[in-house]
């Protein structure tokens, strides 16, 4: 076979895929990103292996249908500037979304070497890249509107949809508060991601931005409670609904009381405050020491358990009621973990908590098996007679899920689905629109769709962005029914 330079059509052949990243016993020492930075050699010879196909796959099974062919051939030459421009042009968070995004499941998973045997182009870590040395060299430009709008948008929640929204909508010249409950602008970005997947400057420098481009963030108010939906609708041209879905499922088993666990969030704001130095949280929630065991099989059960074990956990269990092949979380994440030291309790879901003394020494749980496969349908579990076994801990972390907040509280006039999200305009079909059942108040990200990725929110906040300058400009819009 001839062979052809890193950097050509064929640089998958002779360039292995390297996603370098710090010794598990390393990096478990503190709450840094675990991915080693790479060099510009690296990057030019991962991103050479993109075999540049037809059919861009990669693009297809990307949320924000980003131009992945064309920046990582860019980045192959040595053209960063330029691919900077044409990453930034669809998200306007790539550094963040290439440290995040489950790409196994999106972008390098449908990466046509991926497919045909080969292993993916490291997509996220060129996307990251690109978008660290962009800052580094400001290239990133500042947002600076051609023309001052007097209509003002009050956007509700400071996370990824929301500020992406802010984003677009300041740099059409519109006035843009973004309010938030929490003392600092990121929402999950900030606070529910740990360190070692997305480090806080990264967030920082997108929020000093959004600032210095003219947008107001008012933290510490809580909608609903501190400002109500109807004094935003009197202060603001249109109103954007962005807020998360934080209400935790709860675990429902004998021995479970007030106390006996904790919510996964809890526990991540509290590591990422303390990542923040915010002093007043030391010691709180903290796994030194103890034996914790994680309920859940999500993205979020792999920050908590990971998170754990940075904490100096004396032993780390995730237990999830289903297997390996079936968990919701990442593979990618589930890898690390493994790398890590946690220990992974498969098929095993939990029965009751067993105390002494007023507090809880162990899980008991029941084993689990899957029922036969149902094409197109997923697999059940049954309880395993006879199964149970205990499982030790002094610390159990919830991490079930997330449902939506009662959003109705903040207006009884907005429409809800049967998911208790709000209602927009046609979601889920061409051209929906992100009008709900108030006129002027749009929503967008988990507000409406329920807990889902970060760039989905990211999508969401643009395109919402883009609804809302067009219904400034005609102020006619379609309203949820």
């Amino acid at each position: 076979m001839q062979q052809m330079g890193s950097s050509g059509p064929k640089g998958f052949v002779v360039q292995p895929r390297r996603l370098p990243k710090a010794e598990a016993q390393i990096r478990v020492q503190d709450f840094g990103e675990i991915i080693v930075k790479p060099t510009t050699e690296n990057v030019e010879a991962q991103a050479g292996r993109c075999t540049d196909c037809g059919v861009p796959f990669c693009q297809n099974a990307c949320p924000l249908q980003n131009n992945i062919p064309d920046w990582l051939g860019l980045s192959a030459e040595d053209e960063m500037r330029e691919a900077w421009r044409i990453a930034s042009a669809t998200s306007t968070m790539p550094e963040i979304c290439g440290r995040i995004c489950p790409q196994d499941r999106l972008c390098e998973g449908a990466c046509t070497l991926n497919v045909s045997g080969w292993e993916a182009v490291t997509i996220g870590s060129v996307e990251a890249f690109i978008g660290d040395t962009a800052f580094d060299n400001g290239w990133v430009e500042p947002i600076r509107p051609l023309h001052e709008r007097a209509e003002s948008v009050g956007i509700v929640g400071a996370g990824p949809a929301g500020m992406a929204a802010a984003d677009r909508l300041r740099e059409q010249g519109y006035q843009v508060t973004i309010y938030d409950r929490h003392d600092r602008a990121g929402g999950l970005l900030m606070y529910g991601i740990p360190g070692f997947k997305l480090e806080k400057r990264v967030v920082q420098r997108r929020i000093d931005r959004l600032v210095d481009g003219g947008v107001t963030f008012v933290t510490g108010c809580n909608v609903g409670v501190d400002v109500t939906l109807d004094d935003l609708r009197d202060k603001h041209d249109v109103v954007l609904l962005a807020m998360g879905v934080y209400a935790a499922r709860g675990l429902s088993v004998p021995g479970c009381g007030p106390g006996d666990t904790v919510a996964a969030l809890d526990y991540l704001i509290h590591q990422n405050r303390r990542d923040l130095e915010d002093p007043e949280n030391e010691g709180w929630h903290h796994a030194k020491g103890r034996k914790v065991v994680v309920i859940g099989g999500g993205d979020t059960a792999m920050d908590c358990v990971r998170t754990a074990i940075r904490q100096g956990a004396e032993s780390v269990v995730c237990l999830y009621r289903r297997d390996k092949e079936n968990m919701p979380g990442s593979a990618r994440e589930v890898a690390n973990a493994e790398e890590e030291g946690v220990h992974f309790e498969w098929l095993g879901a939990p029965k009751a908590l067993m105390s002494r003394d007023g507090a809880v020494t162990s899980v008991r749980t029941a084993r689990m098996a899957l029922s036969e496969p149902v094409f197109g349908q997923r697999r059940d579990i049954q309880v395993v007679p006879g199964g149970d076994f205990d499982i030790q801990a002094d610390l159990v972390i919830e991490a079930l899920g997330f449902e939506p907040e009662n959003f109705a509280a903040h207006n009884p006039e907005l429409a809800l689905t049967d998911w208790k999200t709000v209602k927009v305009a046609r979601f889920g079909q061409p051209g929906a629109g992100f009008a709900t059942s108030i006129p002027g108040v749009f929503a967008a990200g988990d507000a409406v769709r329920g807990a889902s990725l970060v760039v989905w929110a990211v999508r969401d906040g643009q395109d919402a962005a883009a609804e809302i300058d067009r219904y400034l400009r005609t102020r006619t819009e379609e309203v949820a029914a």
